[in-house]
């Protein structure tokens, strides 16, 4: 069987990445898809016709028609899309092909996982990127994709629970030269607590040997889910009651953005709840205090309106906001919203409508701010050869995928 292809961000404005031509391949396992079928004229299509269609399609119908080539034949062209191609749809078929062929969009895709949760840049090619599923940061050049160049192992660091080591890392954003990151601080997927999903904790960035690197600064803070459920400003949001629902229950608790503010603080993304169909955002008014031990002080809560979805990520960018707005619970799409902060409302950038990636993490590179950014996709549940990526024993077979998008005209 195949691998399965991963899809590009159907109508967002991709562009290749450092080092690479835009609108061309940004180097390592980088494939190009485009979805958004229109239909075209034309029919009694040619066997040779055919399958050059549906090889161009194939991105398109994605894990539909891997499952069925898996469970109708085991090997070559699937069933149910040869089906299509020969009686129900062969000139829309042949449509989307040429358009598949006339406006490719750059993704690029790294191995070693699946879950790209919580990323920031190193330097103006390298990032860092963390998993909901392990306690590991994996560093990748951004432009040639593959595995990663090194890891770090922050296990022993974060003191997570060795009968449920899982830390569930959702955010992350760069201050300086530190890396703040933020666990989901929610239950896990059955509703259980679990004490090593409450880290609040920071890497440094250092050199060596003209690499950036990371090692653990400070101390990892657990207290951060006790101060939200108990602040008198926030008590309105009924917390409490959130913390001990599964995190995509309707009206849980579910953190996974974090971004930096003006005056040294931290702005709390939550993906869950969402009240009032607007998506809930607290300050933290002393982070660097809170990795020596000291308690958080939290600010005032935000509320915005991003079309009734929470936050997946934000990042903090030229003296504006960029935030993925999401579902708070399984499936929908995700958009990409621009801020310019307290007091205005978040503006939905055009033609990033996502389909087929599902964007987790926002990476900002210093060379290009808030004109050129890369969304990292966390590809937990992909199927790949009819196995959800995450469910893959071998860590070469996992992968996580990216694509560049510009959020804002030069």
């Amino acid at each position: 069987m195949r691998h399965m292809r991963p899809l590009s961000a159907a109508g967002t404005r991709a562009v290749a990445g450092p080092g690479a031509a835009a609108g061309g391949a940004t180097g390592g396992e980088a494939w190009t898809a485009q979805s958004g079928i229109r239909g075209a004229a034309g029919h009694g299509l040619s066997s040779r016709r055919r399958s050059r269609s549906f090889s161009l399609l194939r991105p398109v119908l994605g894990a539909q028609t891997e499952w069925f080539s898996a469970r109708c034949r085991g090997a070559g062209e699937p069933v149910w899309g040869v089906i299509v191609m020969q009686v129900c749809l062969p000139g829309l078929m042949l449509g989307a092909a040429l358009l598949l062929q006339a406006a490719p969009r750059p993704v690029t895709a790294y191995t070693g996982m699946c879950d790209a949760s919580a990323a920031a840049a190193l330097d103006t090619n390298l990032f860092v990127v963390g998993s909901d599923e392990d306690s590991r940061l994996r560093m990748y050049h951004a432009d040639r994709g593959g595995p990663p160049v090194s890891e770090v192992d922050l296990t022993r660091f974060l003191e997570v629970d060795a009968h449920s080591p899982e830390t569930d890392i959702e955010a992350a954003t760069r201050v300086g030269d530190r890396i703040y990151w933020l666990t989901s601080h929610g239950r896990n997927v059955r509703g259980k607590f679990r004490e090593s999903r409450d880290r609040l904790f920071a890497t440094k960035v250092v050199p060596r040997d003209g690499v950036p690197g990371l090692v653990p600064e400070g101390k990892p803070y657990k207290e951060l889910l006790f101060d939200l459920v108990t602040a008198p400003t926030l008590a309105r949001y009924e917390l409490a009651a959130a913390a001990g629902k599964a995190p995509k229950a309707s009206d849980a608790l579910n953190l996974e953005g974090i971004c930096g503010m003006p005056g040294g603080r931290l702005l709390i993304g939550f993906r869950n709840p969402v009240p009032h169909g607007r998506a809930l955002l607290v300050p933290l008014l002393n982070p660097t205090a809170v990795i020596g031990g000291t308690r958080a002080r939290l600010g005032e809560p935000i509320e915005l309106d991003l079309g009734g979805l929470g936050v997946r990520d934000l990042a903090f960018v030229d003296g504006r906001y960029l935030i993925v707005g999401g579902p708070a619970g399984s499936g929908g799409r995700s958009h990409l919203f621009l801020w310019e902060g307290p007091g205005t409302k978040p503006r939905r950038q055009p033609h990033t409508q996502f389909r087929g990636i599902n964007p987790e993490a926002i990476i900002v590179y210093p060379q290009f701010g808030c004109r050129r950014v890369q969304l990292l996709s966390d590809d937990g549940t992909r199927l790949v050869d009819g196995c959800p990526c995450k469910l893959l024993h071998d860590p070469q077979r996992q992968s996580f995928r990216s694509v560049w998008v510009e959020p804002v005209a030069p």
